[in-house]
């Protein structure tokens, strides 16, 4: 599955509304980094970046595909803004050169200090700031692999130059751990700082050979850092039921959508027949079974929290077609009524 977005061109400029995309039922918004454009707006924060799609910055350009974000900021004052909860349609890579940050990634908070490198897989949500974030110089690279669940391959842009061994490596490292905070070395630092002087001087697209090979030496020395540290690695990480049980972890926010077990399959980024397999391993139901589970949970949900609002909506938000049916499944699941076990519910208060 692919991420599709909406273009902008400039900090500078006013950002439109720009609506989620929805595919296959999972919704995703693109990442403008909204908090961030607007401190730079109001002076509160040094910033420059070579970007496209969404993401602010001067535009990238063709030379560089598979590039989605590279650039830095530097907060010299205190801050009152953070990035929330989000993930990325690539693999990014932060480094914090200066000062503090609060950082989380998956259910791990910390606080990132000087020298210190994130890595960040395109399933890993993640957050930066606590709500806010802090002060000092923080740089970061996105690299868009065409993948977007553990179990599928990797695929870098073809000017990534690194030996096809070493890029296996790497790859393999990335791919079969879950650590996602590291120590940098010197090398490291020094080559982001070199990322920061080519952004600064770029003239659309100026610098984009030299930005190429700079993108190639910090993949070269972060595969020299990972190698030295003796990772333990886990190919269970990488197959295809951690896709499936991720999946079932986004469809709690999803229900209200059309889903047939194709449709769900296809979000997972499997096959009909294993997504069906894994699914009754995980949950110990079929999907559909496991769709209705979640969504009669759901409306139990709402009715409480709600009263105010009729059965009907109750229904066809949480993904029934119609009220008869979701009053059925719901006798049939909790053998009481919707609307008796609402009044049941408030009796008991």
């Amino acid at each position: 599955m692919r991420f599709y977005y909406v273009q902008y061109f400039s900090v500078k400029i006013n950002i439109q509304n720009i609506s989620p995309f929805k595919e296959n039922g999972i919704e995703y918004h693109a990442d403008t980094c909204i908090p961030l454009v607007d401190a730079v707006s109001r002076n509160k924060i040094k910033f420059n970046a070579l970007a496209r799609h969404t993401y602010p910055g001067k535009r990238l350009t063709e030379d560089t595909i598979g590039l989605n974000s590279i650039g830095y900021w530097d907060a010299n004052e205190p801050q009152d803004w953070g990035l929330d909860w989000h993930r990325n349609e690539g693999i990014e890579i932060h480094f914090l050169e200066s000062g503090s940050m609060p950082y989380s990634q998956e259910n791990q908070a910390l606080e990132l200090l000087p020298n210190n490198l994130t890595i960040t897989r395109p399933w890993e949500v993640h957050k930066v700031g606590g709500p806010v974030i802090g002060m000092g110089k923080f740089y970061w690279i996105i690299l868009d692999l065409d993948v977007r669940r553990p179990h599928q391959n990797w695929l870098w842009p073809d000017w990534i130059i690194l030996a096809p061994k070493d890029l296996e490596k790497l790859t393999n490292i990335l791919r079969q751990n879950e650590k996602f905070c590291w120590k940098a070395d010197k090398r490291i630092l020094d080559c982001f700082q070199r990322i920061g002087k080519a952004v600064d001087s770029d003239n659309e697209g100026s610098n984009a050979s030299k930005i190429r090979l700079l993108v190639n030496d910090l993949l070269l020395f972060l595969l020299d850092l990972l190698a030295v540290e003796e990772v333990q690695l886990d190919e269970k990480l990488m197959n295809s039921s951690r896709s499936v049980h991720q999946f079932l972890k986004e469809l709690d926010v999803n229900l209200s959508e059309n889903w047939t077990v194709e449709k769900m399959a296809k979000s997972s980024g499997v096959g009909l027949t294993r997504f069906t397999f894994h699914c009754r391993q995980l949950t110990n139901l079929t999907p559909m079974k496991y769709l209705m589970l979640k969504r009669v949970e759901m409306s139990k949900k709402v009715l409480l929290e709600q009263p105010e609002m009729n059965i009907s909506d109750v229904a066809y938000l949480c993904g029934f077609s119609t009220s008869q049916y979701f009053a059925t499944m719901f006798k049939k699941q909790e053998k009481c009524t919707p609307v008796a076990y609402r009044k049941r519910a408030i009796r008991a208060t």
